[in-house]
C-alpha cells in the first residue's frame, strides 16, 4: 500500500517545527550553544513560550533535535562531494576535506554546537550517534580505499621506531565501532586516521575561533597544506587537480561564536 499523503496539520506542524528550528540555529550563532534558550527562540518565531513546548518540550529536546540536522547536513554535504570527486581516493580526500570546512565556515554556530564546549547539564542522547557518524565514515571508507589502491606511494603506514609499545590496545574501541559498520583498517591505519580526523577538525576550530590570527594568513589554503601533508602520513597522494577550490579563503578572525 503507497504511503498517504500527509495532512494539511501534519505540513504546517512541519512548516512551525522548522521555523522554530531555523532561530534556533540563528540563537546559535548569535550567542552560542550554552545561551541557548526555549524563550528567546519562541519570541524569535513569534509565539508564545508554551505553543514551543509542544514542538519541543525541553530545551534539551531542542539541542537534540539541532544536533541530528548539523550532524545530517554536514554529512549529506561531505557524501555529496565525495560522490562528485570520482573514483580516485586522492580526490575524494581534498573533495571531503574541503567540504567539512566550507561547511563549517559558512555555519560557525552549528560548528560550535557539533564540536565546541559541552553544553553545561546536556548530554547528547543514542540518536544522534548515527547521524554524527556519517562524516566520520567517509573519511574512514575513502583511507580504506586509498589502503588498497596502486597510486605510487609507500602504502599502509608503520609505526615509528620510538612508539611506546604496540598501539592496538589504544584503539581497540575504534577497532569495535568500525566492525560494526562493516569496515576494517589496520592499527597504524586506525591511529593514523584518528589523527588525521581530529586534525582535520582541529584546523577548522582553530580558524574560526580566532586562534590563527597572526599566523594564518589564508585560511582555506593553510588548509590544503595541512589536508595534503595528513593524506602524505596516511599512505597516499591528496589530488588537488580535480576538485574545486574550498569556499572563502584569508584569514578568518574570531567569528563572534562563544565556545
Amino acid at each position: 500500500m503507497a504511503d498517504r499523503a500527509p495532512t494539511a496539520r501534519a505540513l504546517a506542524r512541519e512548516t512551525v517545527r522548522a521555523s522554530i528550528l531555523a532561530a534556533a540555529r540563528a540563537r546559535l550563532t548569535e550567542e552560542g550553544p550554552s545561551q541557548l534558550s526555549l524563550r528567546a527562540v519562541a519570541r524569535d518565531v513569534g509565539m508564545v513560550s508554551s505553543a514551543v513546548y509542544r514542538y519541543f518540550p525541553s530545551r534539551d529536546d531542542l539541542l537534540t533535535a539541532l544536533l541530528i540536522a548539523d550532524y545530517d547536513e554536514l554529512g549529506a554535504a561531505v557524501e555529496a562531494a565525495e560522490v562528485a570527486a570520482g573514483p580516485q581516493p586522492g580526490a575524494r580526500w581534498v573533495a571531503v576535506c574541503r567540504a567539512i570546512r566550507t561547511w563549517s565556515v559558512t555555519h560557525p554556530g552549528d560548528f560550535a554546537l557539533l564540536f565546541g564546549s559541552p553544553v553545561p547539564g546536556y548530554a547528547a542522547p543514542r540518536e544522534t550517534v548515527e547521524p554524527a557518524s556519517r562524516t566520520t565514515l567517509t573519511i574512514v571508507r575513502v583511507v580504506a580505499d586509498a589502503q588498497g589502491a596502486a597510486d605510487g606511494r609507500h602504502g599502509s603506514p608503520v609505526a615509528p621506531t620510538a612508539a611506546p609499545g604496540v598501539v592496538g590496545p589504544t584503539v581497540a574501541d575504534g577497532v569495535a565501532s568500525l566492525r560494526s559498520f562493516g569496515l576494517e583498517l589496520p592499527d597504524e591505519v586506525l591511529v593514523r586516521t584518528l589523527m588525521a580526523w581530529t586534525t582535520v577538525f582541529g584546523t577548522i576550530s582553530f580558524e574560526l575561533f580566532g586562534h590563527f590570527v597572526g599566523s594564518v594568513s589564508d585560511g582555506a589554503a593553510y588548509f590544503d597544506q595541512v589536508i595534503a601533508r595528513l593524506a602524505d602520513d596516511l599512505g597516499f597522494a591528496a589530488d588537488f587537480g580535480a576538485v574545486a577550490p574550498s569556499g572563502s579563503g584569508g584569514s578568518c578572525p574570531q567569528s563572534g561564536v562563544p565556545v
